[in-house]
């Protein structure tokens, strides 16, 4: 009964509203003999006003030294080794072959300033039956820049670089009985080269950058004279003299990317032009090229070539080249 006299008043309300809407927005309902129940809101209700008060946090310190240096380390060994019995039609020459690369970077960045050290060491040696050893490499090179950055892609520099080698050279040659002898022609210090440039260098992108050193010098030493050889004057010092110093116009450009996936390919190019007795048949060049390309986490495979002429040292152009499978080392990975 109390449901459906609710109902009536329910019709009976949205009829008056329908008719008097312009009038009258609500009209009061009776509820009290209806029993409606209202349940209570489950949200927690808060009297009163809110007071909000300020909490002091401790600022957090984080205890870490920034470190401006990066190093990088590679170390790769080569080993190349043939044997032949002695009745091997083909032809052949019994051959064990070791060589060996150390190449060592540092390089320090902070705001404008950056200094840059690089170390190559490399030695080889191949021993044919019945013939004496001989180097396939051997080279020390120890290359140092600091630069003062002036804009974008523009720096000043100063660098110091030093280049030797590591054992005894030899030149070969057949007596009369056919037996092969050498003859010492250069060791450690003999020649050696110390090289001292300050200038501009240009640096466009990280992988390419060419320094053009207004202001170089270099001296050349040759410490012992048993690598005369018979002659007056070898690597541009005099016989009875220890060393030879040049001011020259020096360039050096560089190149160090990897073209392809796990392939890297760096090349250095050398162009020292002597202020005394300026000519073309005066200026020395140098162009180091390495390709490697990486097999697995430690192997790879690598193909380098040099092309230089010095007249101090031979009037014709010199070149070597060498093809490598190896294990390679890089701290850190």
């Amino acid at each position: 009964m109390k449901n459906c006299l609710a109902a009536i008043i329910l019709i009976l309300t949205f009829c008056s509203n329908q008719l008097h809407a312009q009038e009258i927005d609500t009209i009061p309902i009776n509820t009290k003999n209806m029993n409606i129940k209202l349940k209570r809101s489950p949200l927690p209700s808060r009297q009163g006003p809110l007071n909000f008060e300020p909490v002091k946090i401790k600022p957090l310190v984080v205890n870490a030294k920034i470190n401006y240096w990066k190093t990088k380390t590679s170390i790769g060994v080569n080993i190349n080794q043939a044997q032949f019995s002695d009745n091997w039609k083909g032809g052949g020459t019994n051959s064990v072959a070791v060589g060996g690369l150390v190449n060592w970077k540092a390089e320090y960045n902070k705001n404008s300033y950056s200094y840059v050290s690089e170390l190559v060491l490399q030695y080889g040696k191949i021993k044919n039956k019945d013939q004496l050893q001989k180097k396939t490499n051997d080279r020390i090179f120890w290359d140092n820049k600091a630069s003062f950055q002036l804009s974008k892609s523009w720096f000043f520099f100063g660098s110091v670089s030093f280049e030797s080698q590591f054992d005894k050279g030899f030149r070969y040659y057949r007596d009369g009985n056919g037996d092969e002898q050498q003859v010492l022609i250069s060791k450690f210090m003999a020649p050696g080269y110390l090289t001292e440039s300050i200038g501009f260098e240009y640096k466009p992108v990280k992988y390419f950058s060419t320094r053009i050193g207004t202001g170089t010098a270099r001296q050349t030493f040759v410490l012992d004279t048993a690598v005369y050889d018979n002659k007056a004057n070898v690597y541009g010092v005099d016989k009875g003299k220890r060393f030879r110093n040049e001011l020259a116009f020096q360039v050096v450009s560089a190149f160090d990317k990897d073209i392809f996936t796990n392939t890297n390919l760096k090349a250095r190019y050398l162009m020292f032009i002597p202020y005394e007795n300026i000519g073309w048949s005066r200026i020395d060049h140098r162009l180091d090229i390495a390709l490697t390309a990486k097999i697995n986490r430690f192997m790879n495979t690598s193909l380098t070539g040099v092309v230089l002429f010095d007249k101090d040292t031979d009037v014709n152009i010199q070149a070597s080249q060498t093809l490598a499978l190896g294990f390679a080392f890089t701290f850190p990975r």
